[in-house]
């Protein structure tokens, strides 16, 4: 059985509330509707900088937070950026997760 595609506004929202409180804040700010302009423009500009990503200033990261401005006002974002963001949650979930099993037995043999 297939899982039901994740929503935009439902993923910026879980993403909100494991944000820092300032980050969550940012995030918050910018879904207003009324920063459509806003949006646009820094969404696009941070995708025309991640171009040159291997300048020190600019960096990769810059291209899915660019995706997830547009994607709050072009619906034909929506999904696939939601989909990005449940993939990346999933992928820091795992991390998180061997990350502390690694060092729970680290923590036990250093104990003995």
């Amino acid at each position: 059985m297939r899982e039901r595609t994740p929503d935009l506004d439902e993923q910026l929202d879980r993403l909100e509330g494991v944000c820092p409180a300032y980050l969550a804040k940012t995030i918050h700010f910018l879904r207003k509707p009324s920063l459509f302009w806003l949006r646009m423009t820094a969404g696009v500009l941070l995708i025309i900088g991640s171009l040159f990503w291997v300048l020190p200033i600019f960096g990769l990261e810059m291209f899915p937070i660019g995706l997830m401005l547009l994607a709050i006002d072009v619906p034909l974002l929506r999904g696939p950026v939601a989909r990005m963001i449940a993939w990346i949650e999933n992928k820091m979930l795992g991390v998180i997760e061997l990350w502390q099993s690694v060092s729970t037995r680290v923590r036990r043999n250093t104990q003995r």
